[in-house]
């Protein structure tokens, strides 16, 4: 059973999605356990501080060092991590060739940040993965661990059913997007589903989605240029 433990100072956002869907369904059937710990438990002062401003200067409160060192160590005590990931927009673009190396797991630990940013020491000690989900900034790294969290848990074995497959999922096959899908009815306002997909004519049917596929690829390649 893979093993996800993330770290928030606001764990709140976590729990409902955590708790949802196929994520929730990975955790019934023990395929995945995913522990939220919550920074504030291990703050030094009375006040549960874990921010403070930024030496040198500059708008923003930033994460303290502390309370990170004490629950990572905590919980390196108790496992053996293959992956430490800190959330983080200067670091690798996640994709599904990532998202499958990581599936491969059995400990995963992720640092999802908030406010301003967190004390540098942290990352340079314990990160041996620094993933971005995009180029842009979030107001904490706790969407980044859900997403990340999501794209590794549904790759598990049996976490999904036959119709639900992540075999073939968009990018599982290098940059290469699926055909377009369609279900009943067969027309909706004067809206039809393509004739080769009723046709029951395999080797068509086949021939149909590779050209889509290729089509809308390329549409995908040229957004993203």
């Amino acid at each position: 059973m893979m093993k996800i433990d993330i770290i928030s100072a606001v764990p709140e956002l976590l729990s409902s999605p955590l708790n949802t869907s196929i994520l929730k369904r990975a955790q019934d059937k023990k395929k995945v356990k995913i522990e939220i710990h919550n920074l504030r438990d291990y703050a030094f002062n009375k006040h549960k501080q874990i921010d403070d401003k930024p030496f040198g200067g500059g708008a923003g409160m930033v994460l303290k060092p502390e309370p990170f060192f004490e629950c990572i160590e905590k919980l390196n005590s108790e496992s053996m991590f293959d992956h430490i990931i800190f959330t983080t927009p200067k670091g690798k673009l996640f994709d599904q060739r990532y998202a499958n190396r990581l599936s491969l797991a059995k400990n995963v630990l992720i640092i999802a940040g908030h406010y301003k940013e967190i004390d540098d020491r942290v990352r340079e000690h314990f990160a041996t993965d620094e993933i971005s989900i995009g180029n842009y900034v979030l107001t904490g790294g706790e969407l980044p661990a859900l997403i990340i969290a999501d794209a590794i848990v549904r790759l598990i074995p049996g976490v999904l059913n036959d119709s639900e497959a992540a075999l073939d999922d968009s990018f599982q096959d290098g940059e290469v997007v699926e055909a377009p899908y369609y279900t009943r009815p067969a027309e909706y306002r004067g809206m039809k589903v393509p004739e080769v997909l009723l046709s029951g004519n395999d080797k068509e049917i086949k021939k149909w989605k590779q050209e889509q596929s290729k089509i809308l690829t390329e549409k995908w390649r040229n957004y993203n240029n």
